[in-house]
């Protein structure tokens, strides 16, 4: 009987695919940004020339302007929607010669990524050079950020889709499509042939989806046009959380390498601006954690999710907030009948515990929360979340996301969407690691 480390290895063995991971065949047959970082990070702790290989066929799609696509599409096949045909990142000048994608990004994990990779090797001198060969690249996608994303200078940058979320459906998103009515496009979903269509998004979201991306395409995928014109633009917790703590490990690392003076005082401006402004706009007292703000209609969406309580990763909170914070997620998220942490408000009517990120548990944003709960010293909330982990997949299988219900988990019928999923290999492994 094998042990749930090495099925875990098997999972990530099996998805590789020479150069890079897939999430999961069929459902998710391309390399993903923010995937490819996290399963790096499982990675490492036993093959460190896949994980370092890995951030390297990401890095090497960069596009010249710094921007990092959220998909790209190494390999031609039918069996996703919308592909490289729909997207048509070419229409960007400065967009990848070498690789079709998206014209979209994801939570720039690759900064910390760097830092875990570092801080796991068993030959810091090795992965230091590795690190020295990659991270001017990880840099210049901060620098993007900051210079094309920040409209009005606050050291907050936008997201202009929910994919770029990472947090594609959430009912947060909801009150955005009401100020929309996109056409009625005519498409063939790939998804629902993989995955009950009951847990995956709906026709008509896909439609406010693709609309947005029309949008980007008929502007060339140009930054200030996008900033002008999409429907979607919101300053994220989770993707300025992830951004942040990326930034702090730059800043760590680039002193490791020595010098690099300028690079490390530009990362330390963007940081205490960007922390500044974020605890400034986006925590709300009422809420009790950090919401998202949508910055076309200049309004707060004060609504709980899982990214709500990111910045607890990226060491955002004061102490003080931070217990505030703490309380809001146990009292919300944290009943004897649920498993920690849902990724919307178990309390809401729009909580759904089986569709995508409208209420299952995602073993990424458990792993940012467990990180986030030890540093600030809740370390028996942080072991709950861990056992809970395990035990999510123990009683399901690796799976993309699980139903947070404990009840619901009594035959193993509680993982939905692909199975035999990355990142959920990745970071139990790297759970698993940890005393």
């Amino acid at each position: 009987m094998k042990t749930l480390q090495q099925r875990a290895i098997d999972v990530l063995n099996k998805n590789w695919k020479d150069t890079f991971s897939i999430p999961c065949a069929n459902l998710y047959p391309f390399q993903w940004f923010w995937d490819s970082g996290l399963i790096a990070i499982g990675f490492a702790h036993f093959d460190m020339p896949k994980a370092e290989k890995e951030i390297e066929t990401l890095l090497d799609a960069q596009w010249d302007n710094g921007f990092i696509p959220h998909i790209i599409f190494h390999t031609e096949t039918d069996t996703y929607f919308p592909g490289a045909d729909f997207h048509k990142s070419s229409l960007h000048p400065q967009s990848s010669k070498k690789y079709k994608s998206t014209g979209m990004t994801q939570p720039p994990v690759t900064g910390f990524v760097l830092k875990e990779l570092y801080d796991t090797s068993n030959n810091k001198k090795a992965s230091l050079a590795f690190v020295q060969s990659v991270i001017d690249k990880v840099y210049h996608n901060h620098k993007y950020f900051y210079n094309k994303r920040d409209p009005q200078d606050e050291g907050l940058v936008y997201i202009y889709h929910n994919w770029e979320s990472g947090t594609d459906n959430s009912p947060i998103w909801d009150d955005i499509w009401k100020t929309m009515n996109p056409p009625d496009y005519t498409f063939e979903r790939r998804d629902t042939t993989h995955v009950d269509a009951s847990e995956r998004p709906s026709k008509r979201e896909y439609d406010h989806y693709l609309h947005i991306i029309e949008i980007a395409k008929a502007n060339n995928y140009d930054d200030a046009k996008i900033a002008e014109l999409s429907p979607f633009l919101v300053q994220d917790p989770l993707f300025n959380a992830v951004l942040i703590k990326s930034n702090k490990c730059l800043i760590e690392l680039y002193e490791l390498l020595g010098g690099n003076d300028d690079k490390i005082g530009q990362l330390k401006k963007w940081q205490d601006k960007a922390v500044k402004s974020f605890n400034n706009k986006l925590f709300d007292k009422e809420v009790g954690a950090y919401i998202h703000y949508d910055l076309r209609n200049e309004k707060p969406l004060p609504y709980l999710s899982s990214s709500s309580f990111a910045p607890l990763f990226a060491g955002i909170p004061s102490p003080e907030r931070a217990e505030k914070m703490v309380q809001t997620m146990m009292k919300k998220f944290g009943g004897d009948h649920q498993y920690l942490c849902a990724s919307f408000d178990p309390t809401s009517e729009r909580f759904n515990p089986k569709k995508y990120w409208r209420g299952p548990v995602w073993v990424n944003l458990n792993w940012m929360l467990y990180k986030g709960l030890i540093s600030y010293g809740y370390n028996d909330i942080a072991a709950r979340v861990k056992e809970d982990t395990i035990a999510l997949i123990e009683k399901n299988g690796f799976y993309e996301y699980f139903d947070s219900r404990k009840e619901m988990h009594t035959d193993g019928s509680g993982g939905y969407g692909g199975n035999d999923f990355s990142w959920s290999a990745a970071l139990l492994i790297d759970l698993l690691s940890k005393d």
